[in-house]
């Protein structure tokens, strides 16, 4: 195998990170900067220090990316599939990014690994992605609305007498600890869908046999989603920050807490890859609508999911490409 081809995927994997990295920060802290609860580059630095320690506490979500979206493919065809799938998520990330919308990283990864898979002739293990990515990407974003909707009505209900200044005064010290359990989260899911491709790479090179997650990897792709992080999102951050709902520090720890939540029980319990973007977005939409339906810029997040269906499909396309123009040139 040439040692090149590992290399290049590699080092693409974690410019993938990065690109999480500064595309999702604000899944983590727009709430606690729109409520002025951290400064930004305050809150950017905790989140990078977060994601970072995120990143060492499980494997479940890697292993499920490694082996339960596409089967395993090998010599310098499946490298190329691992380089285009990473090239179609890269270029879906760039875009939303530009535009300011707040799509999902994890979905266009997926989506380029299908495309790429589909193009190459490798088989993808269709039942995996139902049930470890479709099914969670339709469940997850209900029961982030439904649970931000809940957690607000009860924190409206248990502080209904208290002093209404001082009320936000706390909440917004509440929210260091949700947006570092979000940040934390964000780490625990992000960064080990970079080290399952990682893996991948290693297998196919016949560097390594089996699916453990050498130290190294852990380390580099923690560390490039926490430079990416670092780096900030902010065209995204604006728009879930302010554009959705102009939020107030009980609403933002609301939605912290839940989509945090949300995210701990589908990394530990069901292994599942989720979008930290559906999750807090959703969150926030919940949250909204406990002041009144109203409140919620329902044609901002109606744009904003109709990105979320097409992120898949649009990866997909972009990776069936780039692996269409590799075949053509290199292999």
């Amino acid at each position: 195998m040439d040692m090149a081809a590992l290399i290049v995927v590699i080092g693409v994997a974690f410019f993938f990170t990065y690109t999480n990295g500064f595309h999702d920060s604000a899944n983590a802290i727009a709430t606690s900067v729109s409520t002025r609860a951290l400064t930004p580059r305050a809150a950017l630095a905790m989140a990078a220090v977060m994601n970072l320690a995120g990143a060492f506490l499980g494997s479940g979500v890697a292993k499920t990316v490694s082996k339960g979206i596409i089967e395993t493919p090998t010599g310098s065809r499946g490298m190329a599939i691992l380089f285009s799938a990473l090239v179609g998520a890269i270029a879906w990330n760039l875009v939303t990014w530009y535009f300011g919308l707040p799509s999902s990283s994890s979905h266009a990864l997926f989506g380029g690994m299908v495309g790429a898979a589909l193009a190459g002739g490798i088989g993808v293990v269709w039942h995996g992605v139902v049930d470890k990515i479709i099914v969670p990407m339709i469940v997850s974003p209900v029961v982030g609305l439904v649970g931000g909707f809940l957690v607000m009505l009860a924190i409206l209900w248990i502080f209904r007498r208290a002093n209404p200044h001082k009320a936000k005064r706390n909440f917004r010290v509440a929210q260091t600890a949700s947006a570092a359990a979000m940040a934390l989260a964000h780490g625990l899911q992000d960064a080990q869908k970079t080290m399952g491709i990682v893996v991948m790479a290693l297998v196919i090179s016949g560097h390594q046999t089996g699916n453990g997650i050498p130290i190294w990897v852990k380390i580099s792709c923690a560390t490039m989603l926490s430079l990416g992080t670092y780096a900030g999102g902010w065209r995204i951050m604006r728009t879930l920050g302010r554009k959705i709902i102009e939020l107030d520090p009980p609403q933002g720890f609301a939605a912290e807490a839940t989509a945090s939540a949300v995210m701990y029980t589908t990394s530990f319990v069901y292994a599942a890859p989720i979008s930290t973007t559906h999750v807090i977005t959703s969150a926030i939409m919940g949250v909204g609508a406990t002041k009144r339906v109203r409140a919620v810029r329902w044609g901002v997040a109606k744009n904003i999911v109709l990105g979320w269906f097409i992120t898949m499909p649009a990866a997909a396309i972009v990776a069936a490409a780039v692996f269409g123009i590799t075949d053509l040139l290199v292999l």
